[in-house]
């Protein structure tokens, strides 16, 4: 939640500042092609060979200025190849020790001491300049010029330049500045680049970064409705993907810096605006886009393994104001055969909005327990919200231990003092171990008072409805209950006396320019051994969920989860996120799935949107198609605010319906689902990803934002517009199965739009060929579909006669806090599938079986797609041993209807017949390897 109160007495305020909101004034923030050049940038003045295997060089500034502030006279350059794909390139000032991101939030290798440098008689240089001006490692070239010092890199395998800072007379950009409060450094780039990533942000234009949109990063509390805007995440990453001759390339880039930063890309340059810190870059050679997530994922954290109930669906509101509101909801989801795994409640639960605490009136203790007692039996969960602001209140447990353990935030030796929704707050510095040893311990604590599932930690970007000093009224009571909530009670007043409150150089903060301390944390406060807020602003989102997690594991050792509306980069390591206030529009419902692509590019593919919006009232219409597209979010929660209508699920028949439809599909794809979180954790991969990345040679797909993927094989193809019984998606070449009619394909031999039929209910997913994915047979709990029994879907491409498919399945006991296999308690199973010289055969390779064994699960059915039938000699065999028992054993054929994309009159595919072969009633055990295969018949 945002700036909103829950009391429906100032449902008309609520209103009207949510016109204003839509109606916020921007600054026109487009890239300047006439923007003053800052410098004559810097000269390389010597270099050496660094014992780690790297080099170091020293830069000298060559013409000092004054413009945003003196320049740093001696720079240190570090350069090493830290793996075969990353190239690490570290630039800070050589005699003095400046901010970055704590080792230890990221751990990582810390560059040589500074200092060596200067005046080092181990320097390299010569008449002809130096020695060493290349720097070859196995996949990337670091090269430099000595003066104006710039540098580029390439890649090694065709020479083409990756990033390039020099700056020639005719770019309108500087060469490299550095100075305390302003660093800027860019790039030329190709026309044919295409890049993604640089956020959090709403992108109207989709995930391809759009030239002189502005991309701002810096932790915000404004609402996702904004565009364009610096939002709740900060993650100065991009990835770059080109076609050469018709061969993709993908790289990515990693700035590690926490500061605030404008970034301005104009489709041929890109240049960065960074109000303090280091420039530490990182660079992956990729060459392909999971290549790069994996590379990427590598250095920042793996993915988190999340329990398998977080896969279930989740409900949410902010307004559920009592417990029999929430024991209604859960049973209303039952009686309307929806399923449900999580139930979630906002701030009502709190008692006053204090975080910890239980409403003794509307939540009591013996109740909830009573009711999560219930939950609990049926396999379902329970989150709540905590925020970061502790109320200052004398009398309130979890801010006496706070001020006792001196866990705070502080202003001139004080507890910094802001406004949330309790009033008066303080804020934990999770930059102080003892804060996190003591937020750890909080959550023991309430975790003793009421057995919650996860938490939910919101706020933290930081919210403040304060700016500036503040001090608690004693005059009046704050906030006084008659007016928003969201309304600054507390005495303030503008800090404008530091550098760091208002820095020499103005990033487009909430888009509009306001100073960087509006309506958070003060930037000059201090936090632990004198970091200032002003350097570890946007990292607070990220360091309250490491605190988080470490108290949720300490509890019961259990897969902790966690949902953060701030993120950095690492976040995923440890949560999921959501995409934060969104609206209920057309419009927010297509944003959504780009910032869904873009986080998994971030290394967070736990995430999903707000399902039907946040606020004002969707429509009947746009919750239908909502929940169709919301039910293959990786993260899938409906949530809403209290000034809208309700809008579960079940309010609405058509809706009710199509979340049948479309959660049904979901609930029968948990264990492909699981399985790809599997892989994301141990590789970086994004559940829900671009279409490009199974087919990055595909120029066509690069900006394509209104379709993607789940893992590499499923292709959701949503209706995203209002009044539409059809929807128009683009279709790689090959075979694509529909999931909700396997008898369907589309059949293509280029990539070809093809119109789907697709009337309220519809949701158009389809399988592509080559494929195994597991699939079950649902149920309303994720716990109870995880006993059904397994189908097996094979798709080979229509009517095929030589053909390899391949897929995979992951099983744990979700609640351990690792995923891992060689615990016992795991099991991986690769299933291979060929057709070759009449003859379809299917077998699977298990790892690990004991865990598949010990809960006894089997594979009923499976069903192979694309064959011409089963012409006899049906054979099976377990574990080596043949099976001569076929009692029970049904085998079904159905004709296939394709719909074949001719590309010349003369094709002769339309004519092919196919058909779906079901084998079924088999009982095959899951943790056994297995092998079955028959003779294809011969269809006229």
């Amino acid at each position: 939640m945002s700036f909103f109160s829950s009391s429906s007495s100032w449902l008309c305020s609520f209103i009207l500042f949510i016109v204003s909101l839509l109606c916020i004034s921007r600054v026109d923030f487009v890239v300047s092609t006439t923007q003053t050049k800052i410098g004559k940038g810097y000269s390389l003045i010597s270099v050496e060979e660094s014992t780690d295997g790297g080099f170091i060089g020293l830069l000298q500034v060559k013409q000092k200025n004054k413009i945003f502030g003196p320049d740093i006279p001696y720079l240190q350059l570090y350069v090493k190849h830290e793996t075969d794909n990353r190239l690490r390139v570290h630039i800070t000032d050589a005699k003095k020790e400046r901010w970055e991101v704590p080792y230890n939030l990221i751990p990582r290798d810390k560059p040589p001491l500074l200092g060596k440098t200067i005046g080092s008689k181990s320097s390299r240089k010569n008449q002809n300049g130096f020695a060493m001006a290349e720097y070859a490692g196995s996949e990337l070239i670091f090269s430099y010029i000595a003066d104006p010092f710039s540098f580029s890199v390439k890649r090694k395998s065709n020479g083409q330049t990756l990033f390039n800072s020099s700056s020639d007379d005719s770019d309108p950009y500087s060469p490299l500045v550095f100075k305390d409060q302003y660093l800027e450094i860019s790039t030329k780039l190709p026309k044919d680049a295409s890049l993604y990533g640089l956020g959090e942000n709403t992108q109207p234009h989709g995930i391809k970064l759009y030239p002189n949109d502005p991309y701002t990063l810096y932790t915000t509390d404004i609402s996702a409705i904004n565009l364009n805007s610096d939002l709740y995440g900060s993650h100065p990453m991009y990835m770059d993907l080109r076609n050469v001759g018709g061969e993709a390339y993908a790289h990515a880039l990693l700035l590690l810096n926490s500061n605030g930063m404008d970034i301005f890309y104009t489709g041929t340059s890109l240049t960065y605006k960074v109000i303090g810190g280091v420039l530490d870059f990182y660079f992956f050679s990729g060459p392909g886009p999971l290549d790069v997530v994996n590379q990427y994922t590598s250095l920042i954290g793996r993915p988190a393994p999340m329990p398998y109930w977080a896969f279930g669906f989740h409900q949410c509101r902010w307004g559920y104001h009592n417990l029999s509101v929430v024991e209604d909801v859960v049973e209303n989801y039952q009686k309307a055969n929806l399923p449900l795994d999580v139930m979630w409640t906002d701030d009502d639960h709190m008692d006053h909005r204090k975080d910890f605490t239980l409403s003794p009136d509307n939540f009591p203790r013996p109740k909830l327990l009573a009711f999560l007692k219930k939950i609990h039996a049926r396999g379902m969960k329970y989150v709540v919200i905590v925020d970061p602001g502790i109320a200052v209140n004398e009398t309130y447990g979890v801010y006496q231990r706070g001020i006792a353990n001196d866990v705070f935030i502080k202003y001139m030796g004080k507890p910094y003092i802001a406004q949330v929704w309790p009033g008066a707050v303080n804020f934990p510095d999770f930059l102080n171990p003892k804060a996190v040893d003591w937020w750890a311990d909080e959550i023991r604590r309430f975790h003793e008072l009421v057995p919650v599932d996860g938490l939910w930690i919101d706020m933290n970007e930081v919210s403040n409805f304060c700016s500036g000093l503040c001090t608690i009224p004693k005059d009046k009571i704050c906030p006084s209950g008659t007016q928003p909530g969201w309304i600054c009670c507390l005495d303030c007043k503008n800090i404008t006396k530091t550098r760091w409150d208002e820095p020499p150089y103005k990033i487009n903060a909430s888009g509009t320019q306001v100073p960087i301390g509006y309506k958070t944390i003060a930037t000059s406060a201090v936090h632990y051994n004198g970091v200032l807020e002003y350097d570890a602003h946007s990292l607070y989102g990220f360091t309250e969920t490491i605190a988080t997690h470490k108290g949720l594991l300490g509890i019961e050792g259990k897969r902790p989860f966690i949902l953060s509306r701030s993120t950095y980069v690492g976040s995923g390591h440890y949560a999921a996120h959501w995409t934060g206030d969104n609206k209920g529009t057309w419009e927010d419902l297509r944003y959504s799935i780009s910032t869904m692509l873009n986080f998994g590019l971030f290394g967070v593919p736990m995430v999903g949107s707000d399902i039907c919006g946040f606020y004002p009232a969707p429509t009947e219409e746009l919750c239908n198609r909502w929940i169709e597209v919301g039910a293959f979010y990786p993260f899938s929660r409906d949530h809403a605010n209290f000034a809208s209508p309700r809008q579960e699920l079940y309010q609405w028949e058509t809706v009710a319906k199509s979340g049948r439809n479309a959660l049904g599909m979901r609930y029968k794809l948990l264990p492909y689902l699981y399985t790809l979180s599997y892989e994301a954790h141990i590789t970086g991969a994004p559940i829900a990803r671009p279409v490009f990345f199974s087919f990055p040679t595909l120029t066509e797909f690069y900006g394509l934002s209104t379709q993607f993927l789940l893992g590499s094989s499923i292709m959701v193809s949503p209706v995203l517009e209002a009044n539409k019984t059809e929807v128009t998606a683009l279709f790689p070449p090959g075979t694509w199965y529909s999931l909700f009619d396997m008898s369907k394909a589309i059949v293509s031999k280029q990539s070809h739009n093809v119109t789907l039929d697709a009337p309220l209910h519809v949701v158009n997913v389809h399988l592509y060929q080559n494929a195994i994915i597991p699939m079950q047979q649902g149920g309303l709990v994720s716990k109870e579909a995880r006993t059904t029994p397994f189908t097996l879907i094979v798709s080979f491409p229509f009517a095929a006669t030589e053909g390899q498919a391949r897929g995979n399945l992951y099983l744990d006991e979700d609640e351990l806090p690792e995923m891992k296999l060689g615990n016992g308690y795991s099991t991986y199973i690769d299933f291979y599938a060929t057709i070759s010289n009449g003859t379809v055969k299917v077998w699977s390779d298990v790892q690990e079986s004991k865990y598949a064994l010990d809960k006894g699960w089997i594979i009923e059915k499976i069903t192979v797609l694309g064959l011409d039938g089963i012409g006899g000699g049906f054979a099976m065999e377990v574990e080596g041993t043949p099976v001569f028992d076929f009692s029970g054993v049904e085998l079904k054929e159905t004709k296939m209807k394709n719909l074949v994309v001719k590309e010349k009159e003369e094709d002769s595919d339309e004519k092919k017949t196919s058909m779906m072969v079901e084998v079924s009633g088999m009982k095959l055990v899951l943790g056994k390897k297995f092998a079955i295969s028959w003779r294809v018949g011969i269809q006229s």
